[in-house]
């Protein structure tokens, strides 16, 4: 809001009303990354029923159209947040094994109470039932995405139904990898700290 970007700020919104406009995409956008919060779950899952209720008389008022806007952007945002799950099994491994470690190191380093290869094939699982396969749903269902969006629940499908039968494998690698990782690391700090 500083006066340096007066001409940034005229060129995404040239009123009072679309500044507040922007300002609450803005937030929502940025609230939606916060999957496990209840309240703000059920508030969403209510937003889009009423967006995209068949069953509702077709209204296309600035006020219909603006919220299918907002919650789709809410679900896009959510998208890119895990979109590695709904990718090829090559990039869901990586990014899963990335993530793996994280909060692998953040256990051992007594940043974290739980060590996560005592839940990440079930949670990986719950995760898919639960959050991935009804948010790739929903993508296809707004139609945003065209094709693509059948892509993407295609690759959330298959990659669920691979990690059910070879998560735990994967689990046993990355926790391996992570352990010899992580006493390299803690290795190298003792050396550097002498």
């Amino acid at each position: 809001m500083q006066s340096e970007y007066d001409e940034f700020r005229s060129c995404i919104f040239g009123s009072i009303s679309s500044l507040k406009r922007f300002r609450q995409l803005l937030v929502n956008s940025v609230i939606a990354t916060d999957i496990f919060d209840k309240e703000l779950k059920e508030a969403r899952n209510a937003r889009w029923e009423k967006a995209f209720d068949d069953s509702r008389v077709k209204d296309d008022s600035l006020t219909e159209v603006n919220r299918k806007a907002t919650i789709v952007i809410e679900h896009l945002i959510q998208a890119s947040d895990v979109s590695h799950v709904m990718q090829h099994w090559n990039v869901y491994i990586k990014w899963n094994g990335r993530l793996f470690y994280e909060m692998y190191k953040a256990f051992r380093e007594g940043r974290s109470e739980k060590d996560p290869s005592e839940f990440w094939v079930k949670g990986e699982l719950w995760f898919f039932d639960n959050y991935i396969l009804p948010l790739a749903k929903k993508l296809k269902e707004c139609g945003v995405f065209g094709v693509s969006s059948d892509e993407y629940l295609n690759y959330a499908q298959e990659n669920r139904r691979r990690w059910a039968t070879e998560g735990e494998a994967v689990t046993a690698n990355m926790l391996q990898i992570a352990q010899e990782r992580f006493g390299k690391e803690a290795e190298a700090g003792q050396r550097l700290s002498i």
